[in-house]
């Protein structure tokens, strides 16, 4: 059912682009046809595309103010969305009201109006008394035609991107607030569903059908798969489970429960097994759960000691590499970036010797080392020479 209505909104989308190739191509049709009919028909076919374009232009923007939506602000609407905005209703009833209180009596002024218009362009068009009436039909079809596109254009387009910057601005704000309570995991998700829906991000693959039944049941304010795991990473710290459950529950196999361990991860550090995140990173399932292993993998940064911290360094790197692995562009290049400029700056820090070199001229400089963490004790360093034991 759902390729079937993309398949007819595909369809109505080339119609509707024939149509209006069509209408522009007839006008600009009868301007060539005249103007190889003048005695300068470059000048008379040049001087009728600035008029044609000039009056679209005007007809355009006339469009775009009549299609432009209007907010919902009722008590029965709902806030925030846009709705078609009435003033082509209204302008068109004041239009038939005036015609009809003026009387037919007045509509003489309107050929006057046309004449008067046509006789100040026909230069333009070559100075032949014919070029009188051609351009006055010039300017009233092209207006016409730039009308109907901007407010079609205007109508259809603009309420889509305006509910998408709309939508994109509370994910980043919401992503700005987790931030602050220190939910680095869900703050970069936020950040990334903000991204896509301004299209600077691309998704990942899709979904696989029997992901849905393999996840627990979701709230009323949960939405598909991305809501359970939203729910699953705010409960993970209230959870019951342990790091060896966390890794029996990511090791049973399915794609459902693998998730379920992931989100828990993410939601609480404690519980995520490095080994784990790097399985779903190389050897994923499907796009979705390479994303929300990179979301795991991306709370685990400041817990890493130096050796880890570059298997997952290698782990990320190879998969932005490989062919078949993250596509450049997407949601899983972002975080898989993300978490490679984090690591160059937590992971290893440049050290640098004191001690000078044996002609005693400059100090020499070491290459970069892995910092110490809570599990390795920092290696003391001493310019005395240790003791020699006697045999």
């Amino acid at each position: 059912m759902a390729k079937a209505r993309r398949g007819g909104t595909a369809a109505q989308r080339t119609a509707q682009w024939a149509a209006a190739g069509v209408l522009a191509g007839t006008g600009l049709l009868g301007l060539l046809l005249f103007s190889l009919g003048q005695e300068q028909a470059w000048q008379a076919l040049g001087g009728g595309l600035v008029v044609a374009g000039a009056a679209a232009v005007l007809g355009g923007a006339l469009g775009f103010l009549f299609g432009v939506p209007r907010v919902r602000g009722g008590a029965e609407e709902p806030q925030g969305s846009y709705a078609p905005n009435t003033n082509l209703e209204q302008v068109s009833d004041w239009l038939t009201k005036v015609l009809l209180g003026v009387g037919l009596t007045q509509l003489g002024s309107l050929g006057e109006r046309l004449h008067q218009l046509g006789t100040a362009l026909a230069p333009a068009l070559g100075g032949e008394g014919s070029a009188v009436p051609f351009a006055a039909a010039l300017v009233l079809y092209f207006l016409v035609f730039g009308f109907l596109a901007g407010w079609l254009v205007t109508r259809l387009a603009l309420p889509q991107v305006l509910n998408d910057a709309d939508q994109a601005l509370d994910l980043f704000l919401a992503g700005q607030d987790r931030d602050r309570r220190g939910d680095k995991v869900g703050a970069d998700d936020l950040r990334v569903r903000a991204m896509q829906h301004l299209g600077l991000l691309g998704g990942s693959a899709e979904q696989p059908g029997a992901l849905a039944a393999q996840l627990p049941p979701a709230s009323s304010a949960s939405s598909g798969p991305d809501g359970v795991v939203a729910e699953v990473r705010s409960t993970a710290r209230r959870s019951a489970l342990n790091a060896d459950q966390v890794r029996a529950l990511y090791a049973d196999g399915s794609e459902g429960r693998r998730i379920q361990a992931l989100a828990l991860m993410q939601g609480d550090p404690s519980l995520a097994d490095l080994p784990s995140v790097l399985d779903a990173i190389e050897r994923p399932r499907s796009g979705f759960e390479q994303y929300h292993a990179l979301l795991a993998a991306r709370g685990l940064l400041s817990r890493l000691p130096g050796a880890e911290a570059q298997r997952l360094r290698d782990a990320v790197a190879r998969q932005l590499m490989l062919p078949e692995g993250i596509p450049y562009g997407s949601d899983r290049s972002w975080l898989a970036e993300k978490i490679l400029s984090r690591l160059e700056v937590t992971a290893f820090v440049p050290v640098q010797s004191t001690a000078p070199d044996p002609a005693g001229t400059a100090t020499a400089q070491t290459p970069p080392v892995a910092a110490p963490s809570a599990e390795t004790p920092p290696v003391e360093t001493s310019s005395a020479a240790p003791p020699v034991e006697n045999g």
